[in-house]
């Protein structure tokens, strides 16, 4: 889908990015243009054709003396070739993996890096849920994952999540005490903040965002929702808003790379068309988004997913920006893909459901449950190290 920039000029430090040429011409753009430092942190960083494009990026970067630190998670980013990492330290990239899955102190499941971040220069963030392969670029054969990121201009946030950036890499006890918050003069003040959740460290501000937002919802709430799986509390905030007539939308993946997952959420939907919540899937492509607005004036986009794996175990990272301008041009985009959705209504469903469907929904629904269950509570049975 093509960016829709009607913003005002204040707004232009703050740009709703696409998954496709649009994240990676940016992301190249970035690194060309690099002059000092570069912070690389991601869940999924793939050997592929678009791999590979913004690794040769990275080391002509290296070439100009430009110091880059690349952090990728240890489980979904296993196949991450060595032959490569051994390149990248000769070239004096520092590269580390963020908690193998196997390490000398664990067995390490749940607690993965799962953010999709760049900073470089301390003065730009690419901050969302669009991870470095192919499946988010595209390819002449096929249509890159539905995702977004965004993309902020402003140094002192920058310089800010340069530091965690570092202090990450690094092992150290990264800035989690103070909020990452700016405030951009324009016709309305535009507040942007970066928001991160790590429950281990009883961190938890995607969480609790998400919470007080579905509380204080007075018209309207539209979530952008891969991997639907939400818990208790968070379920009855959507349903407390639905009660108090507020109109939700949820765009669904009609199409998952994790099949598990989306059986999973099929086995709730009735329960969430029962309290007028409106259901969409896309089909189209896999939907790997990961984003909502409320009543047209607070929207997040980040890695962070409605399930108990985000809001419990892995490192996650959003943006939230509190912008009536941005909202609404996000807004405007959203109900684009939802007129491409089909949507899901109770007669629907019924045609849909059949009694092995519902078993296996059911199966599915529980099954997934305790997976989250162990990989949100097994991993905390280390002997030393946190990360």
């Amino acid at each position: 889908m093509p960016i829709n920039n009607n913003f005002t000029a204040a707004l232009e430090s703050v740009e709703l990015v696409h998954s496709g040429t649009d994240y990676f011409s940016r992301l190249e753009h970035i690194i060309q243009n690099a002059k000092y430092e570069i912070h690389l942190q991601f869940y999924i960083f793939s050997n592929d054709s678009i791999g590979t494009k913004i690794l040769e990026e990275l080391k002509k970067a290296a070439s100009r003396r430009v110091k880059i630190y690349i952090l990728l998670d240890g489980f979904g980013s296993y196949s991450f070739s060595k032959e490569v990492i051994v390149d990248l330290k000769k070239l004096g990239i520092n590269f580390r993996l963020f908690s193998p899955f196997f390490s000398a102190n664990s067995f390490y499941i749940g607690r993965r890096l799962h953010h999709k971040v760049v900073v470089a220069d301390a003065e730009v963030i690419l901050i969302g849920g669009i991870n470095i392969s192919d499946k988010y670029h595209g390819t002449p054969a096929k249509k890159p994952w539905l995702d977004y990121s965004v993309q902020i201009n402003d140094i002192k946030m920058a310089k800010a999540l340069q530091l965690i950036c570092w202090d990450l890499f690094f092992k150290k006890k990264y800035l989690f005490k103070k909020k990452l918050e700016s405030i951009i003069p324009s016709q309305e003040e535009t507040v942007i903040r970066i928001i991160q959740n790590d429950w281990l460290k009883r961190k938890n501000e995607i969480y609790d965002s998400y919470i007080d937002s579905f509380n204080n919802a007075q018209q309207e709430i539209i979530i952008v929702g891969s991997y639907f799986l939400p818990g208790r509390r968070m379920t009855n905030a959507l349903k407390k808003a639905a009660k108090n007539k507020v109109k939700i939308k949820l765009i669904l993946a009609g199409i998952s790379d994790v099949t598990l997952s989306k059986r999973a959420t099929y086995h709730i939907y009735s329960s969430l068309l029962e309290n007028n919540i409106e259901l969409y899937e896309w089909n189209k492509t896999i939907l790997h988004g990961k984003a909502a607005v409320v009543d047209g004036s607070w929207t997040t986009i980040g890695s962070f997913n409605l399930n108990n794996l985000s809001s419990y175990a892995s490192l996650e990272m959003n943006v939230e920006i509190k912008s009536s301008a941005f909202s609404s041009s996000y807004i405007r985009h959203l109900n684009e893909i939802i007129a491409q959705c089909q949507r899901i209504t109770p007669e629907s469903l019924k045609k849909r459901n059949t009694i092995p469907s519902d078993v296996i929904n059911w199966l599915s629904y529980w099954t997934a449950r305790m997976i989250l269950n162990i990989a949100t509570y097994f991993p905390y049975k280390r002997l030393k190290k946190l990360y």
